[in-house]
C-alpha cells in the first residue's frame, strides 16, 4: 500500500484539513495542507470550514487549535508530548509563585506571561491571573505591553526566553531557584528549558567563524543567553524563514534550530550550528502510518478518544481570555 497516495485519496473524501508544524518529518510535512509555527497554525485552522483538523505536531499545539476552534474535532495522530511544556503544570505554576511570594512580591504584583509552548491548563492560569500568552515572534510586545502595568512579569517556562527578551530590553531577569534575587528582577522565569535548543553552544559559533570567517549566525531565541549573545540574527521560526530565504545564495549561514525545517531551507551554504544532529525527539514521533491510520478512523467512524484532543470548557475559557490579550497587542 503507497501510504502516501492514501492518505491523498482519504483527504479528497473527508471533510477535514491536515496540519503540519514545521518541525514534522519531511513526508508528513509535505502532505499538509496547512504548514507553519504553532500560534500560526492555531489561527489559520479558525479560518477553515472543515469539521475535522488532524493536527501533526506536539500536544499543546493541538490544545490550542481546540481552544480556539471549539466547534471543530481535533486529532493528532500522535499527541506527542513537548518536554518543555510538560516541565510546568498547574501545581509548579502555584509552587513558584509561592516561591516569589516568600521573596516578598505578592500576587498582585506579578503578571504572569505564558510562552505559547505551554498546556491549556496552564494558560488557564495565566489568564485567570490577568495575565497572557507570547510566542518567540511577539514577546518584546507582549513583555513591554505586560511592563506598562508596573507589576513584575513571571515568565513561564522557558527560561532562556525570558533571559533573552530581558537582555534585549536592558531589563534585569532572575530564575525561580537558582539563588539569585527575585526583588532586583523586572521578570522573574521560570527554570524550564528546549532540549533541542540547548544543544547549541558558544564554541559551536567560534568553530564555524574560524572555519568561515563570513558566515553568519542565526539562531532562536528559546537557545542559551550565551548563544544568542554572539549570533548575528536571533529570531522565531517563521522569523528565521524569512531572514535566511533573504540571503544572497553565496551566503553562507549556521542555523541553531531544529534540524528538519533548518534542511528544508536551502540547498547549499547552509549548516547546522551543531555537532549532534539537533532533532526533536518528539516532533518526529508522527509518521505517515499514524496519518493514515488516523484518516482512515474518521472515514469508519471509528475515532479513538486517545487521538482527539479534549478541554474542559473552564480551562478553555481561561486559556482563551489570555490568547485573546494577546491578540489584542
Amino acid at each position: 500500500m503507497d501510504l502516501k497516495e492514501e492518505i491523498i485519496k482519504l483527504k479528497k473524501e473527508l471533510d477535514v484539513t491536515l496540519v503540519a508544524h514545521f518541525y514534522q518529518r519531511d513526508e508528513v510535512f509535505e502532505l499538509a495542507d496547512i504548514t507553519g509555527d504553532s500560534l500560526e497554525l492555531a489561527k489559520k485552522v479558525m479560518l477553515t470550514d472543515s469539521k475535522f483538523v488532524v493536527f501533526c505536531g506536539v500536544g499543546f499545539m493541538g490544545e490550542s487549535v481546540k481552544v480556539m476552534s471549539p466547534q471543530k474535532r481535533v486529532l493528532m495522530p500522535k499527541i506527542a508530548c513537548c518536554a518543555m511544556a510538560r516541565m510546568i503544570d498547574e501545581g509548579y505554576f502555584e509552587q513558584n509563585l509561592k516561591k516569589i511570594n516568600e521573596a516578598g512580591i505578592p500576587n498582585e504584583n506579578i503578571l504572569p506571561i505564558t510562552y505559547i509552548n505551554s498546556s491549556a491548563a496552564v494558560k488557564a492560569k495565566v489568564g485567570q491571573m490577568g495575565g497572557m500568552v507570547c510566542t518567540s515572534s511577539n514577546a518584546y510586545k507582549i513583555i513591554e505591553k505586560g511592563l506598562e502595568s508596573g507589576k513584575k512579569i513571571f515568565f513561564v517556562p522557558d527560561r532562556c526566553l525570558g533571559q533573552n527578551f530581558a537582555k534585549s530590553l536592558n531589563l534585569k531577569s532572575a530564575v525561580v531557584g537558582d539563588g539569585s534575587d527575585l526583588k532586583e528582577a523586572d521578570i522573574i522565569c521560570y527554570n524550564g528549558f528546549c532540549s533541542v535548543h540547548q544543544q547549541f553552544t558558544a564554541d559551536d559559533i567560534d568553530f564555524y567563524r574560524e572555519k568561515f570567517p563570513d558566515i553568519l549566525i542565526a539562531v532562536h531565541p528559546e537557545c542559551d543567553p550565551s548563544v544568542c549573545d554572539k549570533a548575528d540574527f536571533v529570531g522565531s521560526t517563521s522569523q528565521l524563514i524569512t531572514f535566511i530565504k533573504g540571503l544572497d545564495e553565496n551566503q553562507k549561514v549556521a542555523v541553531g534550530t531544529e534540524f528538519n525545517m533548518v534542511n528544508r531551507l536551502r540547498t547549499k551554504n547552509t549548516y547546522i550550528l551543531s555537532s549532534t544532529k539537533p532533532e526533536c525527539p518528539t516532533m518526529n514521533e508522527t509518521t505517515l502510518e499514524d496519518v493514515y491510520k488516523t484518516l482512515k478512523s474518521i472515514k469508519d467512524d471509528n475515532i479513538s478518544k486517545e487521538n482527539e484532543i479534549f478541554v474542559s470548557d473552564e480551562t478553555a475559557k481561561w486559556a482563551k481570555v489570555a490568547l485573546e490579550r494577546m491578540f489584542e497587542v
